[in-house]
């Protein structure tokens, strides 16, 4: 049986407005929301990562996190196909190019989510849950989790941004970056290769081991899987912390390719000689080392004296959730209520 005018109209006021999604390498989270800014339900599911399962397969894994906001919020599909949201504004991990941007929008699009669906890169979560009022986002954030990215916007509708592949578009650093190169001085430090460094210890002392060799042989053969290499990150800072000089340099050189990031997309946008933010965001940057904070300031306050660095703590699928508002045209207060529930 069709569905009348009337009763699409009735559908479509009463659904919420937007469906936040953010997904990540590691977790997915989603929430509902509703025109005013008020969280109906939020969900939460596994890594999104299409590039090594398939993008069918990662998107079962956000649908996952879908269903799970829509019970909480007791919003079940009216029909099959039928929206659960106006909006669909989905900040994903892996989408590091525009052209996989438009991709991902479309498969999700068939999906039937919302009635309409942006997607972008998870680093414009970062910098729009950065960037507080209801104005157009203008600012740069550069994210260092796994991996690091940085983007920047205009409110005229320019932006800044990087491909982010890692080695192959003259990316370095991030969690896996800087576990990848202590993990290389400390094998060189213990066979008479490389200088001396505290990280020959440090690192299989983590895993219970008492040498890099054991370390070596544990990671080839899968005893211990690779993806425990992100482990050794706070190791590292805490060598670095405690004056080692080869784990300091891996953490300087990480600052300064945040900061080499952030400064170009400024000039990009025109933004080098106007007071603009430059937000922080990912489990790197938002640890609080000391020594990788102090040297970030002092080399921003050199190659873009007027930037304003600040850490992004809220949670990026606040980010998601505001871009859909936006989008929207959100009633007056609807930003600042969403921003309240995530604090």
């Amino acid at each position: 049986m069709g569905v009348s005018g009337g009763a699409r109209m009735t559908e479509r006021l009463s659904r919420p407005a937007v469906l936040a999604i953010d997904a990540g390498n590691s977790k997915t989270d989603a929430a509902l929301i509703a025109a005013d800014g008020t969280v109906l339900g939020t969900g939460r599911s596994g890594g999104f990562q299409p590039q090594r399962t398939g993008v069918g397969a990662a998107l079962d894994v956000l649908e996952r996190a879908v269903a799970e906001a829509a019970e909480a919020a007791a919003v079940p599909r009216s029909a099959p196909g039928a929206p659960y949201a106006d909006r669909v504004s989905a900040c994903l991990a892996n989408a590091d190019l525009p052209v996989e941007e438009r991709r991902l929008a479309e498969a999700i699009g068939a999906r039937g989510w919302g009635a309409a669906t942006a997607v972008y890169n998870d680093t414009f979560a970062i910098l729009r849950a950065g960037l507080s009022g209801t104005e157009p986002p203008r600012g740069v954030a550069v994210v260092c989790g796994a991996g690091i990215n940085c983007v920047g916007m205009r409110p005229d509708g320019r932006t800044a941004r990087f491909p982010a592949l890692g080695q192959l578009s003259g990316d370095w650093g991030g969690g896996g970056g800087l576990a990848a190169e202590a993990l290389w001085w400390a094998a060189r430090a213990e066979d008479g290769r490389g200088g001396p460094t505290e990280l020959a210890a440090a690192l299989p002392a983590y895993f219970g081991l008492a040498s890099m060799a054991e370390l070596i042989e544990a990671l080839h053969l899968g005893a211990l899987a690779q993806r425990r290499t992100h482990e050794l990150v706070p190791v590292l800072f805490a060598v670095a912390a405690a004056g080692d000089p080869v784990a300091s340099a891996l953490v300087e050189r990480q600052a300064d390719e945040v900061v080499a990031l952030a400064s170009v997309a400024l000039a990009r946008l025109d933004l080098l000689d106007e007071e603009a933010p430059v937000l922080l965001g990912g489990g790197v940057l938002t640890a609080g080392h000391e020594q990788l904070d102090g040297r970030i300031a002092a080399q921003l306050a050199r190659r873009a004296p007027r930037a304003r660095p600040s850490v992004v703590s809220a949670p990026p699928v606040l980010g998601s959730g505001l871009l859909g508002l936006d989008a929207l045209g959100a009633l007056p207060g609807a930003q600042e209520k969403l921003r309240a529930h995530f604090g």
